[in-house]
């Protein structure tokens, strides 16, 4: 990997565009479609073959508060009240203002999205996630991320919007407080200069840079890497040698429900519907209310790093409306059985341990571990999958400000230099259980969207 450099400007460039984008990411083509609504010119630069990056990954889902899709079913939400749930999960670590912001903004990008550029987004309204007041995550019909890049690689293509593959940006050229361009190197190593009046970095985190995650957050470093291998970070290198400010380097989302070793992601329902998780003896571990990304660090805990998520049909039947669980029934990952003695047995854990341990989950009651139960009991069909922890993607990055321009470490903002996604510090605090469900699509959503939009200083 070529480490990224800042270097002067070129005498002239082999060609300059008005909008320039690193990034075909959620974040980077949101931001393209707003500033071609605004009316500039716009290039988007891809380092992959095709636009896949992270959000591909991912569920695809992206929390609102307020949408018309919420109106219609009844949902009673609100921006402060996702605000809120937000500072609570990050123990008031946020900065306020890029919370209001986000929160603010999504409800009328996500309806946006949907009217203006045809993506079929729907609520999820079947079961809750953790943290969240109310049903407010929005995906469209697979519930995949893989879908969700294809629609906006769509919409783009539809508005005429240039999106150019297989092009890594290496160099930033940057001189008098502001960028003047990239240089980029092509498939055949050689290398193209493009200057821009503005520049949008949507280029993600840093995941993919096994030294910056040893760096900043050790406690993850072993987990396994569950994010897009070409997150190697360059915002962040960049922000080094331009003077810009970075924040919360060491927050990241986790998962802690990764089918092993088929490498599937499992929908955290199997858990929020009644479903726990268990160690190699059987016997429960935490508190898995917590969420998700907690869960990454509490199974890297147990033996082997592995543990076991057990859940029934019932839940089953909720988790199937994700193609990645769908994809894990279809490998073999899922196993069930009508009793618990067989399912321990299909999964290689002590039978008598595991009937005791689900037998002994409170109805209506909170156990040892602090986490509340419903009235609902786990009954046959039982279903249970051997996970493991992962690293999603960092959290931390480039200070933004409210119009997503890169903020200075001496507090001004660079003027033509703006942050999305995960190249941007997001709103999950400073570690791993500030993360709130959805938030790093969230973020590029919004911050692609003002980004996008943003004018000329």
């Amino acid at each position: 990997m070529t480490a990224p450099t800042i270097k002067t400007p070129p005498e002239a460039f082999d060609f300059a565009v008005e909008t320039l984008i690193i990034g075909a990411g959620a974040c980077g083509l949101i931001a393209a479609l707003a500033a071609n609504e605004a009316g500039q010119e716009v290039l988007v630069i891809e380092a992959d073959v095709v636009p896949s990056g992270s959000t591909a990954l991912s569920a695809g889902l992206i929390p609102a508060a307020g949408t018309t899709m919420q109106q219609a079913a009844g949902i009673k939400d609100s921006p402060a009240q996702f605000a809120a749930d937000i500072q609570a999960k990050a123990h008031q670590e946020n900065n306020q203002a890029l919370v209001d912001l986000l929160t603010q903004n999504a409800a009328p990008v996500i309806d946006w999205l949907t009217e203006t550029h045809g993506l079929p987004f729907s609520l999820v309204d079947d079961f809750d996630y953790p943290g969240h007041s109310s049903r407010r995550m929005h995906g469209l019909p697979t519930r995949a991320g893989s879908e969700l890049i294809d629609a906006l690689r769509s919409a783009a293509e539809r508005a005429g919007i240039d999106i150019i593959c297989e092009r890594r940006a290496e160099t930033l050229y940057f001189a008098d407080g502001s960028v003047h361009g990239i240089a980029a190197q092509r498939p055949d190593g050689g290398i193209e200069t493009i200057g821009c009046d503005r520049l949008i970095l949507a280029c993600n985190g840093f995941g993919g840079n096994r030294a910056l995650v040893s760096k900043h957050m050790p406690e993850i470093e072993d987990g396994l890497w569950f994010g897009h291998d070409g997150n190697r970070g360059e915002a962040v290198l960049w922000a080094d040698q331009i003077g810009a400010a970075t924040e919360h380097l060491g927050a990241y989302q986790g998962h802690g429900n990764v089918a092993h070793p088929h490498g599937i992601l499992i929908t955290w329902a199997t858990i929020t519907e009644g479903g726990v998780q268990v160690n190699a003896a059987g016997e429960r571990f935490w508190n898995e209310a917590q969420g998700y990304s907690e869960a990454a660090r509490a199974v890297l805990s147990q033996p082997d790093s592995e543990a076991y998520a057990i859940f029934d049909g019932r839940i089953a039947a909720i988790a199937r409306q994700f193609e990645d669980f769908k994809r894990a029934e279809a490998q073999g990952a899922i196993k069930s059985a009508a009793t618990l003695e067989d399912l321990a047995l299909a999964l290689g854990l002590p039978a008598r341990t595991l009937c005791k341990t689900i037998t002994d989950i409170p109805l209506d009651s909170t156990d040892r571990f602090g986490r509340t139960f419903g009235k609902s009991v786990l009954s046959p069909p039982f279903c249970g999958v051997r996970v493991t922890g992962a690293l999603f993607h960092t959290q931390g990055g480039l200070r933004v400000d409210t119009s997503a321009r890169v903020i200075s470490k001496d507090g001004s903002s660079i003027p033509n230099l703006y942050a999305g996604g995960g190249a941007a510090c997001g709103v999950s605090g400073s570690a791993d259980s500030g993360y709130l469900s959805g938030n790093g699509l969230l973020a590029a959503a919004v911050l692609g969207r003002i980004a996008g939009s943003g004018t000329f200083s």
